[in-house]
């Protein structure tokens, strides 16, 4: 690869982190400028709502990669620079920062993730309320919580109930206001749904599904949630986790196809010559034709970011793993592997009453997703059987007796 003015990855996430590291591991060596809104290093957020919340992790722990080997490996990385605008010309173009300081590039990598949907309610900015997506959050969530006894946490989603679990075991008054009739109800089926209200009641976390919030009270801090039953819960800190908005603003002034993200490839291609893009600011085209998919999470972000560094790297390495996720909810540990969106019957394996079960998904014969609570092995049998295009037969799905293990296609 030669070039004068190199790759631009606007994005210090870990998207863009894995781009500029891959790009190197693929042999490039032109120069790689990892530009970042944030005044930190590439860092890791899920622990962001887990072990960085209740103090077991510290910030310099989260860390993806050390200053040294950002130098060692010739990656300039530029923080607290937040990219306003960018202009592409036929041998590349610049981005400008809201500083005013100017970036050339001959190639450009979009990973510049999204934001926290915002409550919209009255009193929605009243202080005490937050949300959680970056590390400056997490720091002032965690000071705040230290001080706090009672917190309302409004979404039942992952990060929700992850940091509703934190709060319990910190002693906090604990309440979980969610708007859809079940828990987590975008990523699971209804019975691992059941199974999380269960068990989060039983640690003591109140949960009110059904139920939407009209309104925040209180003089300068939040004091008070109104719902729309009528009711009012008393609140010291309210944590909003609704859900993520992709930036797609420079997407959009490059005139990139957007829909909900910024669509792209299995290479990470965006809709125009010469932009890639990845992570939590995309959505992928599938090639299958099925519509757009969008998906949160470290192992897309770096599947992502790997696909887009060889795409500008100019090797073969198209966008193929095995979605996977997980959420550590106190000492519930959700493994997730696959997309069981289109499932048509779940097969539980194990006792959900245990504290240690497998939902494995089907589409007609297929196995298609797992969802793992304490239960690793099935986890990672069903993930390298759905790597390897193996299934699991749907009669032998619920014999506990039967090793997942041995049916890995060999």
């Amino acid at each position: 690869m030669t070039t004068d003015t190199g790759v631009l990855i606007v994005g210090a996430s870990q998207a863009g982190a894995q781009l500029a590291t891959s790009l190197r591991e693929f042999g490039a060596t032109c120069p790689i400028t990892l530009v970042g809104g944030e005044p930190h290093l590439p860092y890791q957020r899920p622990p962001l709502s887990k072990s960085f919340l209740n103090g077991k992790t510290d910030a310099d722990q989260l860390l993806l990669r050390s200053a040294s080997y950002y130098a060692e490996h010739d990656i300039d990385v530029v923080t607290g620079e937040w990219i306003e605008q960018v202009e592409l010309a036929d041998a590349g173009g610049r981005a400008v920062a809201a500083s005013g300081r100017t970036f050339a590039f001959s190639q450009l990598a979009l990973t510049v993730g999204g934001s926290p949907r915002r409550l919209p309610v009255p009193g929605a900015d009243l202080g005490n309320v937050f949300y959680l997506r970056d590390l400056d959050d997490a720091t002032a969530l965690r000071a705040a919580l230290g001080r706090a006894q009672r917190v309302v946490v409004v979404g039942g989603g992952f990060v929700g109930l992850e940091a509703a679990a934190v709060g319990r075991s910190l002693g906090k008054d604990v309440t979980v206001v969610e708007a859809l009739d079940r828990l987590m109800a975008r990523a699971v089926a209804p019975v691992v749904s059941q199974f999380y209200l269960e068990a989060h009641r039983r640690r003591g976390v109140r949960v009110l599904l059904g139920t939407g919030v009209v309104g925040l009270g209180g003089q300068e801090t939040v004091e008070s949630v109104e719902l729309s039953d009528g009711s009012s819960l008393p609140a010291d800190i309210v944590l909003v986790g609704i859900g993520l908005v992709a930036h797609t603003e420079l997407a959009e002034q490059l005139g990139l196809a957007c829909e909900g993200g910024i669509v792209i490839d299995e290479h990470a291609r965006t809709s125009r010559r010469g932009v890639v893009a990845a992570g939590d600011c995309t959505t992928l085209r599938q090639a299958s034709g099925d519509g757009l998919l969008r998906i949160e999470s470290v192992a897309n972000a770096i599947a992502q970011g790997r696909a887009a560094a060889a795409t500008i790297a100019d090797v073969h390495d198209p966008l193929s793993a095995v979605p996977w996720f997980w959420s550590d909810q106190g000492d519930l540990k959700l493994q997730i592997a696959g997309l069981s969106a289109g499932y048509d019957d779940v097969v539980l394996r194990g006792d959900p009453r245990s504290e240690r079960f497998a939902a494995l998904y089907y589409s007609g014969a297929d196995l298609i997703a797992i969802d793992a609570v304490n239960a690793p092995r099935d986890y990672m049998a069903v993930r390298k059987i759905l790597e390897t295009g193996g299934s699991v037969p749907r009669e032998l799905a619920g014999d506990t007796e039967v090793q997942l293990k041995t049916l890995i296609p060999r």
